[in-house]
């Protein structure tokens, strides 16, 4: 069995060890906000943070999670700093039309998220950085970076 909170909440879940910490969210958990996207860490969909860091929860084993903290996308704009930040990237990515089919976007908030928590005023190329590893099929980077930046302004 696997202890740990959930968007601030105890959990527990009876899964193999090795279950990816996705898995568990969506079928175990019901929080199905957090995405399958390529199962290996590589277009950012499942992103959710693990203690405050931005992780790709695919290819995290359940176990990982164990005593800790998990935050999802619909925990993110809970009470607290996180909250905040969400909140803002959130309301900028609103603003500014980001979303087009909307699939990756609870991975690129929770990953945009991360970044303005570490860095309130990031560059380009740190936007670039945090944001590498969460594809948007759309291509809607430009906005997206955009938006991070408005968000920044707001906090």
């Amino acid at each position: 069995m696997t202890r740990f909170h959930v968007n601030g909440r105890a959990a527990e879940v009876t899964a193999d060890a090795d279950m990816p910490l996705l898995w568990a969210l969506r079928d175990e958990l019901g929080l199905t906000g957090t995405k399958y996207g390529c199962g290996a860490a590589q277009c950012g969909a499942c992103t959710v943070h693990l203690d405050g860091q931005a992780i790709r929860s695919c290819v995290t084993p359940l176990t990982a999670a164990d005593g800790r903290q998990v935050t999802t996308i619909e925990g993110a704009t809970g009470e607290g700093a996180l909250g905040r930040v969400a909140r803002a990237v959130q309301d900028a990515w609103n603003r500014l039309d980001v979303v087009q089919c909307g699939f990756c976007q609870p991975g690129q908030i929770m990953s945009a998220a991360a970044l303005l928590s570490a860095i309130p005023r990031p560059t380009d190329a740190d936007i670039d950085a945090a944001m590498t590893g969460n594809i948007c099929r759309c291509a809607t980077y430009q906005r997206i970076r955009a938006a991070i930046h408005e968000a920044a302004k707001s906090l």
